[in-house]
Parts: C-alpha cells; sequence; structure tokens
C-alpha cells in the first residue's frame, strides 16, 4: 500500500502568478499529484489598441501605457499575472466590444480558452511526468473551457466534471463544479435540488467511499468554510458593527451528500473569505480559501494511505 502525496488549491481566477506556483510545487514537494478545484479563468479583459502610427494605447490598473510593437508580449503577460486577460485589437473593434454585449461576451469566452491553452502549455517544463493535474471547473468557469482541457494531449493531465477520476490505484476523485445559486448568475450554478440529483449521479461512479475523494467547488452549507459577506440587491456588502456581516452560503445540498455518504476527504473552494478545515461525520472539509489578486497561492498539502490521512498541513507561497 503506497502513500500518495498531492496539494489541492482552488478559485485562481485568472492568476498566472497563481498558476506557476501551484506547478512549481510538483517538483518541490515531489508530489504524487496537484489537485485544483475549479474558477481557473479570469473576469476582465484589457485591451491593447493599435493606434494608427504603430504604437499601442492600454490601461492596466487606472494607469495608461503607450507600448511598441517589442513592448506588447511582456504587457501581456504582465495582464496575465495579475488575472487580467490581454487583448490586442484595432480602435473600430475596441468601439464595437465596448457597445455590443453579445459580441464582448463571445470574445471574452473565446480570450478564456486561449489563456486555458497557455498555461496547460507550461505543464511539461514544471511538472515532472509522474505527477497527475487532475483539474476539475468551478462555478464560474464557462463550459467551454471543459473540451480545451480534455483534448490536450499530455496524459498527465485528467480533467473531471461530474464524474469521477482516478487519483491512485487505491483513491478515486470525485469531481463537481456547479454551485447552489449565487448574486452573480455564473455559469454552472443550478437549484439545490437539482444540485442534490447531479451529485447523486456522480456519487453511483465511486468503487469505494471508503478511500473517496469529493472534490466539489461548492462547500457545504454551515459548515464554518462556507461564510461570505451578506449583500444587498446591489450587490453592496452590509456592515453590521463596521464590518461585513457574515452568512453562510454554501449547499444544503453538498451537505446532505457528505452526511450521507461520508468519503475520506472532501475539498472545496468558491468561498474565498473561508479558509479552514470542518468535521462532517468521518469526513474532513478543506477550503483553503483564495487570495489570488494578490498572487499568493493558498492549499493545502495532503498525504494519504490507504483510508488515513497521514498529512495535513496548510500550505501558502
Amino acid at each position: 500500500m503506497a502513500k500518495t502525496k498531492f496539494l489541492f488549491s482552488t478559485d485562481f481566477h485568472g492568476s498566472e502568478t497563481v498558476w506557476r506556483k501551484f506547478l512549481n510545487a510538483a517538483r518541490i514537494f515531489e508530489l504524487d499529484a496537484l489537485v485544483l478545484s475549479g474558477d481557473m479563468t479570469g473576469k476582465l479583459m484589457v485591451p491593447i489598441i493599435k493606434r494608427p502610427d504603430g504604437l499601442y494605447d492600454a490601461t492596466l490598473l487606472g494607469e495608461k501605457h503607450l507600448l511598441s510593437e517589442k513592448e506588447v508580449p511582456d504587457f501581456e503577460k504582465r495582464c496575465r499575472m495579475i488575472t487580467y486577460i490581454p487583448y490586442v485589437t484595432t480602435p473600430q473593434e475596441a468601439e464595437e466590444i465596448a457597445t455590443n454585449e453579445q459580441r464582448r461576451e463571445d470574445l471574452f469566452e473565446r480570450m478564456e480558452g486561449e489563456i486555458v491553452k497557455t498555461w496547460l502549455s507550461l505543464i511539461p517544463d514544471r511538472v515532472p511526468p509522474r505527477c497527475k493535474v487532475i483539474i476539475s471547473p468551478g462555478n464560474d468557469d464557462k463550459l467551454s473551457i471543459d473540451e480545451i482541457i480534455r483534448s490536450d494531449h499530455n496524459p498527465q493531465v485528467i480533467f473531471g466534471e461530474e464524474e469521477v477520476v482516478a487519483l491512485d490505484d487505491e483513491h478515486e476523485v470525485l469531481c463537481f463544479g456547479w454551485s447552489n445559486p449565487t448574486p452573480f448568475n455564473s455559469p454552472r450554478e443550478c437549484s439545490e435540488e437539482e444540485l442534490e440529483e447531479r451529485l447523486e449521479a456522480v456519487v453511483a461512479q465511486v468503487k469505494s467511499l471508503e478511500t473517496a475523494i469529493f472534490c466539489i467547488h461548492v462547500p457545504p452549507y454551515k459548515s464554518l468554510i462556507d461564510e461570505a459577506p451578506e449583500v444587498d440587491e446591489n450587490l453592496t456588502p452590509m456592515v453590521k458593527a463596521g464590518r461585513p456581516r457574515m452568512v453562510p452560503v454554501g449547499s444544503k445540498a453538498v451537505r446532505k451528500i457528505i452526511e450521507k455518504y461520508q468519503p475520506l476527504l472532501a475539498l472545496h473552494g468558491h468561498i474565498h473569505e473561508s479558509p479552514g478545515f470542518a468535521k462532517i461525520g468521518r469526513t474532513k472539509c478543506l477550503n483553503p480559501g483564495s487570495e489570488y489578486a494578490e498572487g499568493i497561492l493558498k492549499g493545502f498539502l495532503v498525504e494519504l494511505d490507504g483510508p488515513r490521512i497521514t498529512q495535513l498541513s496548510r500550505f501558502e507561497a
């Protein structure tokens, strides 16, 4: 019975800085796997507009830049490192993107896919061949990235969504990216009733619950790793005694599934403000939290030996 060691992290939201740290950890800690629970993709685009004189205009973090053609690639990399998606365009197209919502959404989805391809291309140079990279999506990830990751030719890369994949010969990972309803109308969210039905269908694929890992993006309801600021109808955080009012926003269906099936371990994300771990029955539930905007990688280093968790420690870099 061989031990298996992996790093679990989540919610990078387009930060290439965090992604590179995540990949680099494989060699540093001699890992058997890297496990990501979704929300890979970013949320903001930075137009890089070509002028008639051959220079380029761009604005990043409120600062205007005038770039030569040679400077554009470094500027694009800088954007990706801090979660933004760069896009070289013309003044005419930039105006169309600004005024045509459907055009903007279609372009953004295509550029998200290009970023995912770029990230996957970094794996062979940074992750030893023996280390798997298990990727499950999150509620903010558009469905179009699924096929991009599935079609990657690197055998190290294993994508799972509403299915069960192998961590090793003993441990299975149930991968599930959907969440209960949020205020943000994200691509993968549904009612609690539908969420429970979907989860039951995936749990039916698990061969051994004793050694199973449930990688479910949204955490269980009222688990203390699911508390987020309460917002009003304008998505403004509500304040009490000078502090944001925190409320549980996790999924009741996820909690029900964990209570019912008691996997060895449950891996969650989604709620950036509630890092930590909780115990539901015999199941240890983890949420590393996220500080992607600061370029900080947060995760848990986990070592398993059959049905036992032999190492569990927080990791930050």
